[in-house]
Order: C-alpha cells, then sequence, then structure tokens
C-alpha cells in the first residue's frame, strides 16, 4: 500500500510511535504531517527506551527515509540536539532525513509568548514549546520558514517587518514586575544573526523540497507511512476546543500537512489505548479521581507521565463513543488497542457505551488478574479480556472498521494481530 496513515483517536499519548515503529519495518519512508516538539513518541527496542519529539518514529531503521513536512513547526535546536543523539547511539540520520523548506520555524519569541500567556487567566495547559504561536505567524502569512535559512537576510527582512507585532502582543501578555525583559526588533534581528550563525547554518543540510519529493515516491509506489501526532480530540477543528492544539491531527491533515492527493491515502490506522488520558485542561467525560484506586493504577501501572513535559496524566475509562466517532472522523480501517495489560489486575473495568445529560453510560466487565505482557495471540488471553475487545469490535463494525492489532507493553515484539 503506498501510503498508510496512523493517528490517534484520542487525546494523544495512545502509543502512536510504536505502532509507526512497527509499520516503518515495510516502509520506504516515515512523515510527520504536523505538529511539533509538544509531542513525544516513544520506542522501546530491546528494552532500550527512545523518545523522539521532532524526527520521525521510522529513525530506528537504517533503510527507511525520515521527512518533516511543511504542516510540521520545528524548533531548531532541539531537533539538532536528537539528531545528535541518535548518532551518539549510532544511528546515522544524515542522508535519509529531511526537512520541508515550507516549514514554519519556531523562534525565541514564540517560546516567550507560549509562556506569558499560560502564567495568565487564559492558560489551557499548552506545552509552553511555542507551538501555538508559530502557528498562529504562520497562518498570519508572516512565519520564517526553514527555506529562509539558505537566504538569511530574507529571513531578516521578515523579523524587521513583523517582529514588532509580536512585541506588542508579548509586552501586553507580560505578568511580571517592572519593564518587560522582551527583545527590541533590533535585539531580535541580532539575536537571529547569532543563532544562524552558531546553529541554524547547520540544519540547512536537511532542507529540501519535501512535498514534491514525496509525491515522486507516491508515484512510483513506494510504501510511505503518515506519522500523526497528539490525536483527533486534540486537533485544532475537531477536538475539544480551545482545549485543543494548534494543528490538523486528523487523517484529513496529512493531506494538507505533507502535500498530497487525499485518494494517495489507501489506509487508515487509528491509535486508541484500552482506557483513555488526557494531559491539560479540557472536558474529559470518564476521568477517575487520581486519589481513587483505579485511577491511580492507571496512573502508576500505565506510567502516565508525558513522554515531553513529564506531567502526570488525567486518566478514566474508555470512551467507545468517542472512539467511534474519531473512527467515522478519520475513515479509520483499523484501530489498534495500545496497553490492554494496565488493565490487568482490576476487579472490575468500565466501558463508556453512551453519554446522557453530559454524563457517561457504562458497560461493566469482569476483569483479570492475569499478567498478559508475554501473550502474543488472542486465544492466549485471559476469557475476560477477550470479551471486552469483542465487545469493542462489534461497536466498530458499522463503521467497516475492525480492531488490526493489540498490544500488552512497550517493547516492540509485545504486539500481535487480534
Amino acid at each position: 500500500m503506498p501510503v498508510t496513515t496512523i493517528i490517534g483517536t484520542q487525546w494523544g499519548d495512545e502509543g502512536k510511535g510504536k505502532c509507526v515503529d512497527a509499520a516503518a519495518a515495510d516502509a520506504d519512508a516515515v512523515v510527520r504531517f504536523q505538529g511539533g516538539n509538544n509531542a513525544g513518541h516513544t520506542l522501546v527496542v530491546d528494552g532500550e527506551k527512545t523518545v523522539l519529539h521532532l524526527i520521525p518514529s521510522g529513525a530506528l531503521y537504517d533503510g527507511v527515509d525520515c521527512y518533516l513536512a511543511r504542516g510540521t513547526v520545528l524548533n531548531p535546536e532541539t531537533f539538532l540536539e536528537e539528531v545528535e543523539a541518535l548518532r551518539d547511539r549510532g544511528v546515522d540520520m544524515a542522508g535519509r532525513l529531511f526537512v520541508s523548506q515550507n516549514t514554519p520555524l519556531i523562534m525565541p519569541w514564540h517560546i516567550e509568548m507560549d509562556a506569558a500567556r499560560e502564567s495568565g487567566e487564559g492558560a489551557i495547559g499548552t506545552t509552553k514549546k511555542g507551538i501555538g504561536p508559530t502557528y498562529e505567524q504562520f497562518v498570519a502569512r508572516q512565519a520564517i520558514l526553514a527555506g529562509d535559512l539558505r537566504r538569511p537576510d530574507d529571513a531578516i527582512a521578515k523579523i524587521e517587518m513583523f517582529y514588532g507585532e509580536r512585541l506588542a502582543s508579548l509586552r501586553a501578555n507580560w505578568n511580571g514586575e517592572g519593564d518587560p525583559p522582551f527583545a527590541t526588533v533590533d535585539q531580535a534581528v541580532e539575536r537571529f544573526r547569532r543563532r544562524h550563525e552558531q546553529v541554524y547554518t547547520r540544519l540547512v543540510p536537511f532542507i529540501s523540497d519535501v512535498e514534491t519529493e514525496l509525491r515522486e515516491r507516491i508515484r512510483a509506489g513506494d510504501h510511505i507511512v503518515m506519522e500523526g501526532a497528539q490525536g483527533t480530540y486534540l486537533d485544532v477543528g475537531m477536538g475539544t476546543y480551545p482545549f485543543v492544539t494548534s494543528s490538523h491531527t486528523t487523517a484529513a491533515g496529512a493531506c494538507t500537512g505533507a502535500g498530497v492527493a487525499p485518494r494517495a491515502i489507501d489506509r487508515v490506522i487509528g491509535v486508541c489505548k484500552a482506557y483513555t488520558t488526557r494531559v491539560g485542561d479540557g472536558p474529559f467525560p470518564t476521568e477517575l479521581p487520581v486519589d481513587s484506586g483505579v485511577g491511580r493504577h492507571l496512573q502508576d501501572v500505565g506510567n502516565e507521565y508525558g513522554a515531553t513535559t513529564g506531567r502526570p496524566r488525567r486518566c478514566g475509562w474508555l470512551d467507545l463513543p468517542m472512539l467511534t466517532e474519531a473512527v467515522d472522523i478519520n475513515g479509520c480501517d483499523e484501530v489498534v488497542i495500545t496497553k490492554l495489560d494496565v488493565l490487568s489486575g482490576l476487579d472490575e473495568i468500565k466501558l463508556a457505551v453512551d453519554h446522557a445529560d453530559g454524563e457517561p453510560v457504562y458497560e461493566t466487565f469482569e476483569g483479570w488478574q492475569n499478567d498478559i505482557t508475554d501473550v502474543r495471540d488472542t486465544e492466549e488471553l485471559p476469557e475476560n479480556a477477550r470479551r471486552y475487545l469483542e465487545f469493542i469490535a462489534q461497536r466498530l463494525a458499522p463503521f467497516d472498521c475492525t480492531i488490526g492489532q493489540v498490544s500488552v507493553g512497550p517493547g516492540r515484539r509485545q504486539i500481535f494481530e487480534y
């Protein structure tokens, strides 16, 4: 299949990195099509953990090319730190890692603006990485693009033309004492010159016409995996607005983010935890109190702490109406159920099957006590675990969607066909 798109069906943190890593074994290239270093995809190979924030999750396969397409936003320092960290581990990305010339760059003032906003009453729980302000400046047609680094005078001209507007916004959001510490236009230009000399020039060799190359590879029949970040309900248009990210996290976002036609996508895989988590503020109907027995179990056994921020994730039961809506929105052909092993040890497991007056309506299942992390076949699962999965599969069937795989641990081999 030329193009497989892998997206999250919840609020992110579903285990997409692991699923992309599995799909990349048979791929020619992996593409990040949206988001920035506010995402953290965790890979565990032979017991060694790798957390990638920008570089696609196909990086650990030598023969797989990795692309950051125009729909992403790029922090140059973070990107180069990841490249160097991989190199230190013997993973050389030279010649197989490419950044779109149309990718907006996260500049210092974007991070400052994000932090200023999150310190006030309008905070929504962002990662303070500058993602939102960068997308805002891009939509305002003022962004500094990766391709501008080849012509630094063009970037400087943009700073001189547009930074004054950013500075006014920074000062308006300043909550500290005394004069705001933000750089003037001249200081911003000088800061860019220094960073270009010390950092940005090292990014230039990775910059290319990614979108044209991807379309050519698709025509040639290469297998391309599109890697989504965050999840469906963090999509800026389809999510729980305003508690969302600033990009399109759905399967449709792969088209605009990577510059490929909708008909090029042959298969959409949705990734879903066997329960639900959320980082940051916003609605969460099935949330459990963290100090409750089950809430603490899910957080601790599931190691539910952000790969990017370390923040504890809010935890709750799986919400089936939420899942089926995400399947419908994205046109998922199949769903991967991850972290089923985390439910082991619970006496009963609840599953939201409907909502009434804003409150979830639950179906209750008997739990199981068995450790299932060594299971490699559906038939080896405890009977109660199979019943739980069968119920989910029945609810997916009207959407022409099936459970494709089940994951029972973080390791590369802890996943099997359903």
